[in-house]
């Protein structure tokens, strides 16, 4: 794909927006709580890829992360100019920013979590679904799942801890999550 984007293939493009827009889109909602600025970090995220297609190093990750990450960035620097200019224009910068660091924070916590969720495979992903969002008790989740209590309880641990990295603890409170599509330099 990497290959078919840097010699400049349309098509190449529009394969990686059919497989990515929803996520990038979806993820930048959840970051920013509004279509319009989705829309438009979709929309930079996919020229941008196609405008520096060797910024991608598969040595990095997946290109499902190189792309997650790219949405993250672009979506919480979006949210913090807005954050800002806001500040600009109130009276308490202090207070204000320290409120704009915390909603980027959570913003970023609830994007990964759901780039988590959507990333997890199949049967994990099952399990968290019926136990959790569809408020199935233990023995519903095993019958709907059709597996042994042991395997259902192992899917939900599992998940679970996947689940748990969304939110790692921060040293100076104004880095993204680690691990989340960011490459090392």
């Amino acid at each position: 794909m990497q290959q078919r984007l840097a010699r400049g293939e349309a098509a190449a493009l529009g394969e990686l927006y059919d497989r990515f827009a929803s996520l990038v889109y979806s993820l930048a909602h959840r970051v920013l709580d509004d279509d319009a600025a989705a829309d438009q970090i979709t929309r930079e995220v996919f020229g941008q890829v196609w405008e520096d297609p060797h910024a991608y190093d598969p040595k990095q990750g997946s290109l499902r992360s190189w792309v997650a990450g790219l949405t993250h960035r672009q979506a919480v620097h979006r949210l913090r100019q807005s954050g800002s200019a806001e500040l600009t224009d109130g009276g308490d910068g202090g207070r204000a920013s320290e409120e704009l660091e915390q909603k980027v924070r959570r913003a970023s916590a609830a994007a990964r979590a759901d780039y988590i969720v959507t990333s997890m495979p199949a049967p994990l992903r099952a399990a968290l679904e019926l136990a959790y969002f569809q408020r199935r008790d233990y023995r519903q989740t095993v019958a709907d799942l059709g597996v042994t209590e042991d395997e259902a309880r192992r899917r939900l641990r599992l998940g679970l801890q996947l689940l748990s990295t969304a939110n790692p603890p921060h040293q100076d409170g104004l880095s993204s999550p680690p691990g989340f599509g960011e490459r090392r330099r």
